[in-house]
């Protein structure tokens, strides 16, 4: 096991790793809307959320060497699944064909008060 760690995410809250690389695969952590630079939520609302969220998982992938194309399953956790056409027009943006299997779901709360969450598994 390699842990992957980049000052370009937030860093970890609680007792886990950015991420973690182990038999050719990527384990990300759920990345939440942190700006590293300030250590502070993006202003605004899911769209600019769910842009910084995947900024971040961006980051924690270029330090493990990889990027976006590599993912093949991503876990987006919403406050509130009424957020879900916002989330997924940014999401877009971000993932081109093939498109890595996805689940979404609403949950009833984030950390730190978060509007959505997002976690990849990518391979190398």
């Amino acid at each position: 096991m390699k842990v992957i760690s980049t000052i370009k995410a937030p860093a970890a809250i609680g007792p886990y790793s950015q991420a973690i690389e182990a038999n050719g695969f990527v384990f990300a952590s759920g990345q939440i809307p942190i700006d590293p630079a300030t250590g502070q939520f993006v202003e605004g609302g899911i769209i600019e959320q769910t842009r910084q969220s995947l900024t971040n998982v961006q980051n924690i992938l270029k330090g493990a060497g990889i990027d976006l194309s590599h993912v093949i399953k991503t876990t987006v956790y919403l406050s509130d699944i009424a957020n879900f056409g916002s989330m997924n027009e940014v999401y877009a943006q971000f993932f081109t064909e093939p498109f890595p299997a996805r689940s979404a779901v609403a949950v009833k709360d984030l950390p730190k008060g978060a509007l959505v969450e997002i976690e990849v598994i990518a391979v190398k």
